[in-house]
């Protein structure tokens, strides 16, 4: 209408003056003219503008709001503390690069991490900063409500009238968002089942952007230009500043630290905490210590420490115990159907940090699961890493190919859902789990990653593993910590266990005879071989006046018994005592059985202790060919019958001998368990030894230093065969000329003895001896004089008058006390 108005000007014109008027600015006569050409223009613009591809409606229609926001749906405020995290700032950024970046972000994490609040911020600072002519949030929990969402929006931009079915309007939405100059972003607020958006994700255009929030990570969230964005917990600071805030009482922070890590710094259990602890402040006098010993009182389930369902926090509609349920449900409901719930009661009864996936495809698992089920098809280990596969697409749990991770909230609220039965069924199972895969567990990183499960398992289930029958579980515990060098751990734990089944066990169950044993023993090792000779033989009389003399059991403790006289000082009494105890084996047992063969091994030794090197060696030979006719050359036990016959021959006078036999022994380790097996490690220690006893110090020197490199590695510097490497390796560079050397070795090794075992436990007493040997030979007769003078006095405190090292000490002080009167009258 505009062009055809400005040509009916210009003709109007031309009838007046009978022709065109002639360009030029003079006079009114040219108005005409002038004000033809300017409304054509003005309308051929229009036309042109109307015309051009890409041009769409909302220009047209609302021309008159251009630069003012169109929003459909309604954005979520930001909760009253609301915690500025790094994840944030990112998406701002990468809004302000534009065209670089992805139009499609997927924020992915566990529910309770702040995805819908990190969406919200996002989008009101675009809408807040100008950056949006269109801003469209959607809480995308089915197709229909995506579809709707759509439909209203296609509405109010006029791209659908309001009698088109919605899914065309949808459709048509979708193809002006692709080709729409406006600045648009489009949020889909807890996607929680991909195939709602199937065909429905809105098309990448350079002047849009799409932000999806979601409990899933599904592959199919991060294909097709869409980036998938793990939104993780609060960092420690995030949490503890969020606390401080939340809370503002100064009186009532301490512990604030505390309780974020107690909550595992998720942002919904922090803001649902600290509303606890506003609302109860005035009348309970709540602050942030007592919250924490209500959350650790396992009487009170996680729902009564949270604020009531009609006075949460920041809008909130759940509790986080609640905000998990759905996504359980979900799992559950995925292809292997009914497995992803029995899986995550498993794995609510372990270590939070971190269960070896081979726990869930253990034999006792996989039986748990079938009869969880109910299903008469026997579950395989593929249906239960499916099920764990579920359980990592709903973020309920972070499965990698080893081990699997939950959030210790989730943990405890899946077991208050478990029913009494559930709960012992699950515990019982964990238990046989860790088990049947315990003994794989050679290196010691799973053997910390297995006792650290089952410390959980024992934490988590009180009693349940106690009685009416002690679970073997609760044993391998105790014996990890002290196999591992960990004595004094393995003391507590026994000693709580022993209390506990004092509680709920009749005195003469087997059960605490056990727990009375192995604490016996580690006590023993601590430090303290008398009191392990007296524990043993109480024991003793208990198991005679229960099992009698001829239970394994009781032949068991005879053999603990033997074992720790020689220990404590008299070898001869326990070569006696081994004799005893092997015509009582053959007679019961027979010659063939493992424990009898274990008391030969035993005899031979501390006959070789008792002064018959000789003697030793031929009966570790006899034992060894006996060994290989019943056990195989390639049995453990075989192989430590080699390495005791090794050591003998050398100790008989064959060094040599003994060199050849540790290296061919090695080259066996080698092949069979690698460099790194506690076996294979304790072999080379032997071989760096007697090759410096055949006279190859340099060699021992050498040999000692690459041990101890690997033994650090993969034992750390505190384990007893550690200190025990350190010690051999100070010992021979004395040996091969560097008395001073072995000297500062000493030196440092002490202070670690007394830190990690204390003074008075014979390794410290041992290492005290060597110093002041050392000393001697490095030129200070009188400090080592006066070190063997002390040491003697300490010695005899704790071992007694007539242990062997109270003589051998003596001997000592007499030399070196000798070697220093000459050097002073000289």
């Amino acid at each position: 209408m505009a062009l055809l108005l400005g040509l009916a000007v210009l003709a109007v014109g031309a009838l007046w003056g009978g022709e065109l008027p002639r360009p030029g600015w003079k006079g009114t006569e040219q108005a005409g003219w002038i004000a033809g050409i300017v409304s054509a223009l003005l309308g051929l613009f229009s036309l042109v503008v109307t015309l051009r591809p890409g041009s769409s409606p909302i220009q047209a229609r609302n021309r008159a709001t251009v630069g003012r926001l169109i929003q459909v749906g309604s954005v979520p405020r930001l909760a009253a503390w609301f915690q500025d995290r790094r994840i944030a700032d990112d998406l701002v950024a990468s809004a302000r690069a534009g065209r670089t970046t992805a139009t499609t972000q997927v924020l992915s994490g566990m529910g309770g991490v702040g995805k819908t609040q990190l969406a919200a911020r996002f989008a009101r600072h675009l809408a807040d900063t100008d950056q949006l002519d269109l801003l469209v949030w959607i809480t995308a929990a089915s197709r229909d409500a995506i579809v709707t969402a759509y439909a209203q929006t296609a509405e109010r931009l006029g791209v659908a009238g309001a009698k088109v079915p919605p899914e065309e309007a949808a459709g048509a939405l979708l193809g002006w968002l692709e080709r729409t100059p406006q600045k648009h972003l489009i949020v889909l607020d807890n996607l929680d089942a991909p195939v709602h958006a199937a065909g429905l994700w809105p098309p990448a255009n350079s002047n849009g952007r799409t932000l999806v929030t979601t409990r899933r990570r599904d592959a199919v969230l991060a294909t097709e230009g869409r980036t998938l964005i793990t939104v993780g917990l609060f960092t420690p600071v995030e949490a503890v500043s969020y606390v401080n805030r939340a809370i503002a009482d100064p009186a009532r922070l301490t512990g604030a630290d505390g309780l974020a890590a107690d909550l595992g710094f998720l942002p919904l259990a922090l803001a649902q905490a600290t509303a606890y602890i506003r609302d109860r402040a005035d009348t309970d006098g709540l602050d942030c210590a007592g919250y924490r010993r209500r959350l650790a009182d396992r009487k009170l389930a996680l729902a009564e420490l949270l604020p009531h369902q009609d006075a949460l926090p920041d809008d909130q509609r759940a509790t986080v115990t609640a905000a998990w349920s759905l996504s359980v449900e979900a799992a559950d409901r995925a292809e292997p159907q009914g497995l992803a719930r029995p899986m995550l009661a498993l794995a609510s009864l372990l270590d939070s940090n971190g269960i070896p996936v081979a726990v869930f495809t253990s034999r006792p698992a996989l039986a748990y699961l079938t009869r969880a089920t109910d299903d008469d098809q026997q579950s395989n280990a593929h249906a239960a890493t499916g099920a764990l596969h579920n359980l990592h697409r709903l973020n309920l749990a972070t499965v990698t190919r080893d081990q699997i991770r939950v959030h210790a909230l989730i943990q405890r609220a899946t077991r208050e859902h478990l029913s009494p039965d559930e709960l012992r069924a699950a515990a019982l199972t964990a238990a046989d789990a860790l088990l049947d895969c315990w003994s794989s567990a050679h290196h010691p990183e799973p053997e910390q990653l297995m006792r650290d499960n089952a410390l959980a398992l024992r934490h988590v289930t009180g009693n349940l593993l106690i009685a009416p029958r002690t679970h073997p579980v609760l044993f391998a515990i105790g014996r990890s910590f002290g196999r591992t060098g960990l004595l004094l751990p393995a003391i507590t734990f026994l000693g709580e266990l022993l209390d506990d089944q004092r509680r709920h066990l009749r005195p003469d169950r087997p059960d605490i005879l056990v727990t009375r044993s192995d604490l016996t023993h580690w006590q023993g090792e601590a430090g303290d071989p008398a009191g392990a000779v007296a524990g043993f033989q109480d024991l003793l009389d208990e198991h005679l006046r229960l099992l009698g003399p001829d239970h394994p059991h009781t032949l068991g403790i005879r053999g603990y018994l033997a074992d720790w006289q020689g220990q404590s000082g008299n070898p001869a009494g326990a070569a006696a005592a081994f004799q005893d105890l092997l015509d009582s084996m053959l007679r019961i047992l027979g010659p063939g059985d493992p424990q009898t063969l274990a008391t030969r091994n035993n005899l031979a030794l501390w006959r070789g202790m008792a002064g018959d090197a000789a003697g030793a060696a031929a009966a570790f030979r006899a034992l060894l060919n006996e060994q290989l006719r019943v056990l195989g050359p390639d049995d453990p036990r075989t192989l430590k019958t080699r390495n005791n016959l090794a050591s003998w021959c050398g100790l008989a006078g064959d060094a040599g001998g003994a060199v050849t036999a540790f290296q061919e022994l090695l080259d066996n380790q080698l092949r069979r368990v690698g460099r790194d097996h506690p076996d294979t490690l304790r072999v080379r220690s032997n071989l760096a030894h007697w090759q410096g006893e055949a006279g190859d110090a340099a060699g021992a020197v050498t040999a000692f230093e690459e041990l101890l490199s690997d033994r650090l590695r993969v034992l750390g510097p505190d384990h007893p065969q550690t200190l025990t490497t350190r010690n051999n390796l100070a010992h021979w560079r004395g040996k091969a000329g560097d008395a001073a050397g072995a000297v500062a070795t000493f030196e440092a090794l002490l202070s670690d003895r007394l830190r990690v075992l204390g003074p008075d436990h014979p390794d410290t007493l041992t290492t005290r001896n060597n110093l002041a040997s050392w000393r001697g030979y490095a030129g200070d007769a009188r400090g080592a004089a006066a070190a063997f003078r002390a040491l003697l006095s300490d010695r005899s405190r704790v071992l007694g008058p007539n242990h062997p090292d109270i003589r051998a000490t003596h001997n000592n002080l007499v030399y070196w006390q000798y070697r220093s009167d000459r050097s002073t009258a000289g």
